[in-house]
């Protein structure tokens, strides 16, 4: 009765009109306030903007700390407790019949934060509820990690993908940025992190190397493959550039004026906007000026002293750089050794342009990748902005367990001065709708503290964050990935900004969003067919992209192991620090009567299969519901194909594991169980690819694991039931296994 006592009083508050009051001349305001608008016409009712506020409701959102504290004085309501960036408080008073609910924040973007929440309330009935509460950012930065295909001629890392290049118009539609940084806002992300391995004949023009800068946009009528070099240094192949085709028609400036454009639509939400660069790859400049890849050409040297410049100058709002020493650098220890060639070229660059700019803050940002920290601190112990460091936190996987391990080496070495940014690799979750909220807010609160960290971007190196082109029943055009994943943009970047959301409001907003299902029963299943992939990768691990793809069980073929077999489900190494035990450690100890000091691989395979039951069960029961939208039944399709790929690793760990048991014993019980469980594997991935080929082409190429074709590997799967039954006992040694393992610090 209480909480339909609530409904009913936020119900009658809507019959009535409401006054907004904003200053327009913040944007990040006026962006809440047309969000306010579009939730009031949704629900067919009336709002007055900046009117006299005879309204008997008035929303008011402040921007500045002088007009916050005017506004509270006013209201007789206490000020903002605290006036730092991006926070805010909500206020409500009640006096003379009107309502007011004031937004009280020192900058733009606390207000927007704001008046996005009085949006949220009016769209989920919640407005006559909202208390008196006051926000500040968890995390301080809370961005998005995007490789950019802007060009056949200036590739990002990911550009040998379908993905990559279905997107390439793409960057250069304004339309898309629009609705992408608008994405962002509604889910309080402010940093857009663009990574490229050359980007600069895109976007500058140098006036000492003139003829570099790119006019037009082209894209390669060469077919890509599963070929090209891991480390991205073949990227552009010299095939590639003898069949273009253009894109889009435009000169330099017109580029320059784009992105321009792009940055001030982000400045304008709160999004700050960086570029990131791998090093050295000198695509669209090379052979022009003298210009190659070599460490030690001066030319080269110059030429990329004078981009960063350039870079600056030409970007006012470009918030930083991001550098990395690699993937295509030598390991030097003379005068062009990395850390001194990055000072002389990216330094010095930012350097110059300060020169010219005095009063301009430009943020480097020195990822640890294949360098060592000692030396990135000694080369660039004069820089004069802030400098901080960016570590790859889960490796390549994000989804697989809340706490990695990774940077407890680097903490120590961490200082308030020098801060990390967090790489957060979705290298997971290409395809599906993942959805689990307890998941992303324990991984959140596990974040080292704001004393040794800045802030993340997440994003993957496999796949693009651009428009989808996957689905066999696309929009037209064609969904963001952000839209598409609403729900997991939602959760990261909202929970990110306060963990303490509460459960109930993510139950409103589906709730809100699927009105024809229960959202506590969608959400339970949504929440347990998303943990398929967080369970799995925790029991197989392969820490960088190229080596696990839990979608499809795959690695790269060339660059590692192709599909991933019963065998090496048995001589498999488990995530460092989840408290997970391997199949040879768990039958070894089981061997000897110890006690198992960790969680088993039959626990592993108890969890998967428990969690896609629940989501199998639930599932049955909302798709009974009548008249489902093309969303929702979407979703649910994901949501079943998840739990079919949960079924299929309970089954084949499960058969693993009886099939090391009859390697150690030679009982061909166990060998006949291993087989039963093999063939039940079979079984569900039949199920998982039928599901999944429903929504979704295959097969599809991806630039780290190469091309994948789930209905293709039922083959793959199917061998895991010979190799059992011509398994050999004795095969397996207990010896300890030396492991290749991404090292994301050296001191």
């Amino acid at each position: 009765m209480k909480h339909l006592a609530v409904f009913l009083y936020a119900v009658a508050s809507f019959a009535q009109s409401a006054d907004l009051q904003y200053d327009p001349a913040s944007p990040q305001a006026a962006f809440a306030a047309t969000e306010i608008r579009r939730a009031f016409a949704a629900r067919g009712q009336s709002l007055v903007e900046n009117g006299g506020g005879a309204q008997p409701i008035r929303l008011v959102l402040t921007a500045t700390a002088a007009k916050a504290n005017a506004a509270a004085d006013s209201l007789g309501v206490a000020r903002l407790k605290d006036p730092s960036p991006q926070s805010y408080a909500i206020r409500r008073v009640q006096k003379a019949g009107v309502t007011t609910v004031a937004v009280l924040a020192a900058d733009g973007p606390g207000a927007m934060y704001g008046g996005l929440d009085l949006a949220e309330a009016v769209r989920l009935g919640t407005l006559g509820s909202l208390a008196n509460t006051d926000h500040s950012p968890y995390i301080e930065k809370r961005g998005i990690k995007f490789n950019v295909p802007l060009d056949a001629r200036t590739p990002s890392y990911s550009d040998n993908s379908d993905a990559a290049q279905n997107n390439i118009a793409e960057m250069w539609s304004i339309e898309f940025w629009h609705e992408f940084i608008d994405e962002m806002a509604r889910h309080r992300y402010n940093v857009l992190s663009l990574w490229s391995l050359h980007p600069f004949p895109s976007l500058v023009k140098v006036p000492e190397f003139p003829d570099v800068a790119l006019n037009d946009v082209m894209r390669t009528k060469v077919p890509m493959d599963d070929t090209f070099s891991a480390s991205g240094s073949d990227m552009v192949r010299p095939v590639t550039l003898t069949k273009l085709e253009t894109l889009r028609t435009m000169t330099i400036d017109q580029k320059i004026a784009f992105w321009r454009e792009v940055m001030q639509y982000a400045a304008d939400r709160g999004v700050e906007v960086y570029w990131f660069t791998w090093n050295i790859f000198t695509f669209g400049a090379e052979g022009k000026y003298g210009i190659t890849s070599q460490q030690d050409n001066p030319k080269t040297i110059d030429y990329f002293r004078a981009s960063v410049r350039e870079l600056i100058l030409t970007y006012p709002l470009l918030a930083g750089i991001g550098i990395t020493a690699g993937e295509h650098m030598q390991n030097r220890k003379d005068e062009f050794a990395s850390e001194k060639w990055l000072w002389r070229t990216y330094g010095l660059g930012i350097m110059d342009a300060k020169k010219l700019q005095p009063a301009r803050s430009v943020r480097l940002i020195h990822r640890y990748h294949q360098t060592v920290q000692s030396e990135i601190l000694d080369a660039f112990q004069s820089y004069p902005d802030t400098f901080e460091l960016s570590f790859k936190y889960a490796i390549a996987h994000m989804y697989s367990i809340p706490n990695p391990p990774f940077i407890q080496a680097a903490l120590p070495h961490i200082s308030s001065q020098h801060r990390t940014w967090l790489t957060v690799r979705d290298d997971d979750v290409y395809s599906f709708r993942w959805g689990n909220p307890e998941f992303a807010r324990a991984f959140i609160r596990n974040m080292p503290g704001k004393d040794k960290v800045t802030g993340f971007y997440m994003g993957p190196d496999g796949y693009i964050w651009g428009r989808e082109f996957m689905s066999t029943e696309p929009e037209s055009p064609r969904q963001l990935v952000i839209s598409k994943r609403w729900y997991s943009f939602m959760l990261w970047g909202r929970l990110s900004y306060d963990p303490e959301l509460p459960d109930s409001l993510f139950l409103k907003t589906l709730a809100a969003r699927f009105p024809e299902a229960p959202a506590e029963k969608l959400s339970t299943a949504w929440s347990a067919a998303s943990m398929v992939f967080p369970q799995i990768t925790r029991f197989f691990w392969g820490d960088i992209d190229l080596r696990w793809f839990p979608e499809a069980c795959l690695s790269h073929p060339k660059g590692a192991k192709g599909f991933y077999t019963v065998a090496n489900f048995m001589d498999g190494e488990t995530m460092p620090g989840s408290g997970a035990l391997d199949i040879l450690e768990w039958r070894k100890k089981l061997a000897a009567g110890e006690a198992m000091n960790g969680t088993t691989p039959l626990q592993i395979a108890d969890a998967l299969a428990a969690n896609a039951q629940t989501a199998l069960r639930l599932l049955a029961e909302l798709r009974a519901m009548p008249q489902q939208s093309k969303e929702l039944r979407l979703t649910l399709g994901d949501m079943e194909a998840m739990a079919h790929l949960g079924n299929y690793y309970a089954a084949k760990i499960r058969g693993a594991a009886d099939l090391a048991l009859f390697d150690q014993s030679g009982k061909a019980a166990q060998k006949e169980s291993a087989i039963v469980f093999l063939q039940q594997a079979l079984d569900h991935w039949k199920r998982y690819a039928t599901a999944y080929t429903v929504q979704y082409r295959q097969p599809l190429l991806y630039n780290r694991v190469g091309w994948v074709d789930i209905p293709g590997l039922t083959g793959k799967v199917e061998q895991d039931i010979s190799i059992a039954r011509l398994w050999a006992p004795g095969t397996l040694s207990d010896a300890a296994r030396k492991r290749s393992a991404d090292n994301p610090f050296r001191q």
